[in-house]
């Protein structure tokens, strides 16, 4: 369906910011206001429920106030700190981002896009979230949420980027982002509500669209590699630097998975193995 009217910039944020005046949603990781609580609070999101994001980010911004704190963290107190977040390799590329910050530039998180993209772990989504949210940089950072917002609204598939940079207020580029994500999360969800959409009479995709096929079931976590990595970390993390003796099977995982599991932690830098036993490396 063709737009009914040219989703310029300004009929974009007009309508977005006056919907999102009433349904912003207070998230306690839009508290994050140093450049420094940001950056953990965009890492930290990454592949994690936001949701679930907000005691954590609170605790290891107290714990670690500034990159500088973080940087000689002990793995045992970060992966802690991590825990329940998922994806435990974030944590300890956070921490080789505040080691590089803290050599490279002087402690304080760079600004530009570029500087924030070279830093370990960050790549361009979170980059440009931290420039646009902690530095005012009118650019719009791609997750699958602002992507599917953007693209609906202008009909674009290809230079999709330059596309969004188009709709971010220069002024506002913070709460441009945090009302997107609340649109996309409230409103513009994967088979979408457009009924109550404020963006509806200039989206090139009002009411067209099709929902995808139902996804075939998952398997059972408790099955999965990572449940299996997750539950390694926090036996390791819990002995605080002492060896363990590796168990003959977790879960419905025997000695060939844990094995497999363990070794991949020990070449990640999480471990150290030695003949039956491990231990969190420091």
């Amino acid at each position: 369906m063709a737009s009914r009217i040219p989703p310029t910039r300004d009929l974009f944020v007009t309508r977005l910011f006056g919907w999102h005046d009433t349904t912003r949603r207070e998230l306690v990781i839009r508290e994050a206001s140093t450049p420094w609580e940001i950056l953990v609070a965009e890492v930290m999101s990454h592949q994690t429920g936001i949701e679930r994001v907000g005691l954590a980010w609170r605790r290891f911004v107290t714990l670690w106030p500034t990159p500088r704190a973080l940087a000689g963290a002990p793995t045992s107190e970060l992966l802690s700190a991590w825990s329940g977040l998922g994806y435990n390799r974030r944590a300890l590329a956070l921490r080789e981002a505040a080691r590089v910050i803290t050599a490279n530039h002087d402690g304080q998180v760079p600004a530009s896009v570029e500087a924030l993209d070279a830093l370990p772990g960050i790549g361009p989504y979170t980059a440009r979230a931290v420039a646009a949210s902690a530095f005012g940089a009118p650019v719009a950072p791609l997750d699958v949420n602002v992507r599917r917002v953007v693209s609906r609204v202008t009909g674009v598939e290809d230079n999709l980027q330059e596309a969004a940079d188009a709709l971010v207020s220069p002024g506002e580029p913070r709460r441009w982002l945090d009302a997107v994500m609340d649109l996309a999360a409230l409103v513009c969800t994967p088979v979408p509500r457009c009924a109550g959409c404020p963006l509806a009479d200039i989206c090139a995709s009002a009411g067209a669209v099709v929902p995808a096929a139902p996804r075939t079931p998952s398997v059972s976590f408790p099955t999965t590699r990572r449940w299996l990595r997750g539950r390694l970390v926090q036996l390791l993390t819990v002995a605080g630097g002492e060896w363990v003796t590796l168990p003959d099977e977790l879960g419905s995982h025997g000695p060939d998975a844990i094995g497999q599991a363990i070794a991949a932690l020990a070449r990640e830098g999480f471990a150290e193995v030695d003949a039956g036993r491990a231990r969190i490396c420091a």
